[in-house]
Parts: structure tokens; sequence; C-alpha cells
């Protein structure tokens, strides 16, 4: 009996591989450039021209006389020169930086404080908080600065008889008079006024915040102190590298809250900061020349402070 034999199998030819789809070519289309256009140019003569404008001014020996049509002389660095010689613009120049630091760090710290307690309260403790803090925000600066000084009047003032009443003689006190209780004043406001920007932004961030990520932290023996040091102040840092960098920004051009308390009785050469040398400078010395090589050099002064924290958000985005 013969064995079954069995076909020859041919060999198979190796398959060729698919050869991969081409990329599409993007079609570049200038509209979009076409409809940015005229936002950009907006912007541009918007912020470039007053700065250009006050650049070239700073140049220039620009008084009242320029005011009414006589043309202004080109005097070059002098104006730099007769500022950088000045003794008073030191003065003034390490007050305001003094001035924007106490109040960025206190705003910070109460604002970053009431977010995190804000977390904590129920819905309707935390809705009236809220309310109070949005109509703090709201309210018109010409307007809360009315009621404060009424709050530090020298006769009438309601702190003034509240701390007599508990046994200190502050009967007749005036707060506006002498410069640190005038600062103090000044401190209280602006405060009060950018606590509330800061903790619902720091509460906004909050709110993103994993529970999970916390409830590992607690369940690894982490406790309050360390979750927030080590989970929730990393989470949220960039919220509160751009607050921080706001608020140094904000406090150092303050102006409204100084000059209305100096027309109140505050000493404006005792009180000046960058914001009112400026202005008064300007406006009310008739040396526009000069005001404008100060509003130059807080130009820069701003940049040098807000570095560090360009740098930390910049670092921030590429980790």
């Amino acid at each position: 009996m013969s064995a079954p034999t069995t076909a020859p199998t041919r060999p198979t030819s190796p398959v060729a591989p698919t050869p991969a789809p081409k990329a599409r070519r993007v079609r570049r289309t200038p509209l979009p450039y076409v409809f940015l256009l005229p936002t950009v140019l907006g912007l541009g003569l918007a912020l470039g021209y007053p700065l250009v404008r006050q650049v070239v001014l700073s140049f220039q020996d620009f008084g009242l006389a320029q005011q009414f049509g006589q043309p202004p002389e080109w005097v070059g660095l002098d104006n730099y020169g007769s500022l950088l010689t000045d003794g008073y613009l030191w003065t003034v120049t390490l007050r305001s930086i003094v001035f924007c630091l106490v109040n960025a760090g206190l705003t910070m710290l109460l604002g970053v404080g009431l977010a995190l307690l804000m977390r904590h309260m129920s819905t309707g403790v935390r809705l009236l908080v809220q309310t109070g803090l949005l109509l703090a925000w709201a309210m018109p600066v010409v307007a809360s600065l009315t009621v404060w000084q009424w709050l530090f009047d020298t006769q009438y003032g309601v702190v003034n008889h509240l701390l007599t009443q508990l046994g200190a003689d502050y009967t007749g006190h005036s707060w506006l008079l002498r410069p640190l209780s005038f600062f103090f004043v000044a401190t209280v406001i602006v405060v009060w006024m950018s606590v509330p920007f800061v903790a619902f932004t720091v509460y906004a961030a909050l709110t993103q915040l994993s529970g999970e990520l916390l409830e590992a932290a607690e369940i690894d023996g982490a406790g309050p102190g360390s979750r927030l040091r080590y989970v929730v102040l990393p989470t949220i840092r960039p919220v509160l590298l751009v607050v921080g960098l706001l608020q140094v920004i904000w406090d150092l051009r303050v102006f409204t809250q100084i000059f209305i308390l100096q027309e109140a009785g505050g000493s404006a050469r005792d009180t000046n900061l960058l914001g009112t040398y400026i202005y008064r400078l300007g406006i009310g010395g008739g040396e526009f020349g000069m005001s404008a090589a100060v509003a130059i050099f807080m130009l820069a002064l701003t940049v040098l402070l807000t570095a560090p924290y360009v740098r930390a958000m910049l670092r921030q985005e590429e980790s």
C-alpha cells in the first residue's frame, strides 16, 4: 500500500508593505490675520501712542508755556539727571516699595486665608460671606473712601469713639496728620478693597482641586498643615503667581486712595507715593517733562519688581 503523496506548496512571495498615507498639507489662509489686524492696530494705538508720547515728553522741557502753544525745548537726559540726584525721589521710591510689598503681602495672606475658610463653610454661610465680599469689591472707590474718612474722622469718627470707650485717649486724634497713622489708614482701605479679588480667584482655583488627591494624602498620614503645604499650595501655585503679580502692580501704582486721603488732611510731601508724586509734579507743578521722566522711572521699577514673578511663571509653564 503506497503512502499518500502531498502536493508541493508554492513559495509565497513577501507581501509588500502598504505605503503610509501622505499627510495632508494644511492650507494656510491669511483670513484670521485679516480679522485680527483691526484689533491689533487699535491696541497698538491705544497703548503704544501714550507710551511713545511719554518717552518723548521725558526728553523735553515741557511746562505751562508749552500748554499755550510754545514749542517744547529738547533737553535730552537732563530730566533723568535731575531726578537721579533728587533725594526726595528716592525717599518716595523707597516709601512706595515698602507700601506696595506690605499691602500685597497682607492682601495675599488674608485673601488666601478667606478662600481656604470658604471651602469649609456651609452653603448658607459661604453665600453670605461671598455677598459681603462682592459688595465691598463692587463699591466705587470714592464712595468707600467717604465712609472710611467718616470712620477715622478727628471729631466724629467711630474709631476714635470706640478706642476712647475702651480706655485709650483718642479724643480728637488725627489719623491723617502723622505719616505712620496715615499709611495705616491707607493700608486698611487698600487691603479691604483688594482682598475680595484674591479670595474669589483663589477659591475658584480650590474648587478645581481633586478631592481624591487630598484623601490619598490624608490616608498616607499627612495632617492639615502638610496637606496645605505639599498638596494644596503647589496645585494652585500658578493662580497664586498671577494674583500676586497683579497685586504688586496695582499696589505700586495706587493713586486714588492716597490722593483723596491727602486732600482730607494728610501732608502731601510726607505721604507722597510715586503715583501722587507724578500727578503733583505734572498737573500741580506744571513740570510735565519731569513728570514724564518719573513715570518712565516708575515703569522700569514695576518691571524690576515683577520680574521674579514672571520668571517663576515661565518656569511653571516649562515644568
